[in-house]
């Protein structure tokens, strides 16, 4: 589960399509990117599903506040990883940018 999201903690929503199913450097790429998300002040969690028939996905991660997710958006490496998603594996990809409200789960 993700870690209890305060009021006003953003949400950052991609949604993807991939190009290929086995696109070079995709996978190191993604993990790379968890891995150094999970570093950066404000980081609050990640949730990703990809359908492998259609290579649709939806990864939403969680930031303290806007200025952290900003923040993570110009980290050097991400910027690349961004650059890689538009030149080689992203047929198309979104971005929406929301606010939390409220938020609130079970435990499993």
């Amino acid at each position: 589960m993700i870690a209890d999201l305060p009021s006003g903690a953003v949400a950052v929503i991609f949604h993807s399509v991939r190009r290929a199913v086995d696109d070079e450097g995709y996978g190191e790429m993604a993990e790379r990117m968890e891995m150094l998300a999970g570093q950066q002040p404000g980081y609050l969690g990640a949730r990703s599903v990809r359908d492998p028939q259609t290579r649709e996905g939806i990864t939403v991660s969680y930031w303290r506040d806007d200025a952290s997710a900003r923040a993570w958006k110009a980290v050097v490496e991400h910027l690349e990883a961004q650059r890689r998603g538009r030149e080689d594996w992203y047929a198309e990809y979104d971005v929406i940018v929301a606010e939390v409200i409220r938020a609130y789960g079970r435990p499993r």
